[in-house]
């Protein structure tokens, strides 16, 4: 699997920036796999699901159609791309994605998508879990204070209200529940490329990646 590219590590490392550009290098295809948790996290708000009702989360997985395209992501043929890059969202995605029944529905989709080859995937555990298997598999991490800066300048753009130390407050919420879940934990595995970002501009972190691919 040299034509699968994983890319794992904690939020405000560098993975979607770096993903869609090293797709586009590449002339691959992006996967956001955290677009597929943020769409279901929207769509069990809309439809008033609570998260620990396990019988309507059976009910209402099945129903729930995800496309992506160019950047854009649909749930059942209704685009919701600005509508899932919220804090909001952002938080809720955070909580589902711990939720073992979502991983295991969503874990299908992810596999079925990068089987089609000749794609950039990037997550937490798409190295570990999903395409244990794959060939080119990287962790980008980076400093918290780093990451927290980072997120804080993305956030800020679509809530002016937020503050640095809620950012970093909801960071070390994620940080702690994304590593110490039951189901597919946040994780570096030996056969991944540890990349640090703190220091490294976009360009430096693709080209390091680039001169690791095992595909040429």
């Amino acid at each position: 699997m040299k034509d699968i590219v994983t890319i794992d590590g904690p939020s405000g490392a560098g993975k979607s920036t770096v993903a869609r550009l090293l797709a586009r290098r590449l002339g691959y295809n992006y996967l956001d796999t955290g677009a597929l948790y943020r769409a279901v996290a929207w769509k069990l708000k809309e439809e008033g699901i609570e998260l620990d009702a396990e019988e309507g989360l059976r009910k209402i997985l099945p129903t729930i159609e995800i496309t992506m395209s160019h950047d854009r992501i649909m749930v059942n043929g209704i685009d919701i791309t600005p509508r899932i890059r919220t804090p909001e969202i952002g938080e809720l995605s955070s909580r589902v994605s711990a939720i073992p029944l979502v991983r295991g529905h969503l874990y299908a989709l992810q596999r079925e998508l990068g089987l089609r080859g000749k794609i950039v995937i990037e997550g937490r555990d798409i190295g570990s879990v999903i395409f244990p298997e794959a060939e080119n598999k990287f962790f980008l991490d980076a400093r918290p204070e780093e990451r927290a800066k980072r997120r804080y300048k993305e956030l800020k753009e679509t809530n002016p209200q937020i503050t640095p130390e809620a950012v970093i407050e909801d960071l070390q919420k994620r940080d702690l529940r994304d590593s110490t879940r039951e189901n597919s934990p946040l994780r570096k595995t030996d056969d991944m490329i540890y990349i640090d970002t703190t220091n490294l501009s976009i360009e430096e972190v693709v080209s390091k990646i680039l001169k690791e691919l095992k595909i040429f």
